[in-house]
């Protein structure tokens, strides 16, 4: 008869100790069931004041979907109730569980000592077995990451979960406002990745903008910018850096093509970004065979239209102006008070 065991927990967030924990405990049995068990109310007040916002149980049920997805003996489940963390009913909770793994249990799985009084209750007909109790092959615990927060444990976060807490810092700006070498520095700087305008590359291939993009490449553009940034983000260290995005996109448009394109505007509505910085353009304007309004009348004029198209799309940013150094320093320190969450 094949052996069925649990190892459930609010993954909150999920870490190398759980994914410890999950492997070797699928190693034990026959089939292992993954429980999640969540509760908006009691999983709000455990990140109450802690470092670490609220996580949607969607978000944590895909990490353990993707952490699992090729062992094909380990299942998946969610439990849901309303109660919280202090008066979590214990027996009710055993009773969905069971329900949802609906097999008889013959091993409950855990890193808690403590818990043992209480599954031998609550599972009189299942072993208790603990994983990695004292924590001496992954010293770290959810409580401890909610406490001094995500980025300070980064290299306990499991790579499925990392693009989740990655921050995500947007360059803005017209033509020629250093945008492009900005972006680049600051993914040097801070060691991670960053995103290429996917719209310059494109005009590259075309051999240049003026008078041959066309009104169908822009969703194109806004796209394959999106797809990029998907995939830096996958493998950035705690923050990415993206030059431009879907409303700078439709800047363009308007500027080259004089057409307003709704299907830029819905995606820079939905687009999130933790930090946008606007560059001004006060720097020397450097004619690189693509950029074509130089003159200084026509800079501020394109810059104002930029700023109107961005309010209008719920995008708040922060202006930087001044010398490149400036520029630099400025952005860098913006960016640590926001990893700090200042």
């Amino acid at each position: 008869m094949k052996t069925v065991g649990f190892y459930g927990g609010k993954f909150l967030p999920l870490h190398q100790g759980h994914v410890y924990a999950i492997i070797k405990a699928s190693t034990m049995v026959d089939e292992l069931f993954v429980v999640l068990s969540h509760s908006v109310k009691r999983d709000q007040e455990l990140c109450e004041g802690s470092k670490l916002t609220y996580i949607p149980s969607r978000i944590r049920l895909r990490w353990l979907s993707q952490l699992t997805k090729d062992m094909e003996h380990v299942h998946v489940i969610e439990v849901e109730d309303d109660d919280g963390d202090d008066d979590y009913n214990w027996h009710e909770g055993a009773l969905k569980i069971k329900q949802a793994i609906g097999k008889n249990i013959d091993v409950v799985f855990s890193s808690e000592m403590d818990y043992g009084p209480i599954f031998n209750e609550l599972y009189p007909e299942a072993q208790h077995i603990l994983l990695d109790e004292k924590r001496k092959h992954c010293p770290i615990s959810a409580t401890e990451i909610r406490k001094k927060g995500v980025f300070h444990y980064w290299d306990y976060i499991p790579e499925v979960a990392k693009p989740y807490f990655v921050k995500k810092v947007v360059i803005l700006g017209t033509e020629s406002c250093g945008k492009s070498t900005l972006t680049r520095n600051l993914a040097h700087i801070y060691n991670t990745t960053y995103v290429k305008e996917y719209g310059r590359e494109l005009c590259e291939d075309l051999g240049g903008c003026d008078g041959i993009i066309l009104e169908e490449d822009y969703p194109i553009i806004a796209y394959g910018h999106k797809m990029r940034e998907y995939d830096a983000i996958k493998k950035a260290n705690k923050v990415v850096f993206i030059d431009t995005e879907a409303a700078v996109t439709q800047f363009y448009s308007e500027l080259y093509n004089q057409k307003h394109q709704r299907v830029l505007d819905e995606i820079a509505q939905i687009q999130k970004y933790d930090l946008c910085l606007y560059l001004e353009p006060d720097v020397k304007w450097v004619d690189d065979g693509l950029r074509v309004h130089g003159e200084q009348k026509i800079r501020e004029e394109n810059n104002q239209r930029l700023k109107a198209l961005l309010k209008d799309s719920g995008i708040e940013f922060v202006c930087i102006s001044g010398t490149y150094q400036k520029r630099l320093e400025e952005a860098i320190e913006l960016i640590g008070g926001m990893l700090e969450g200042k």
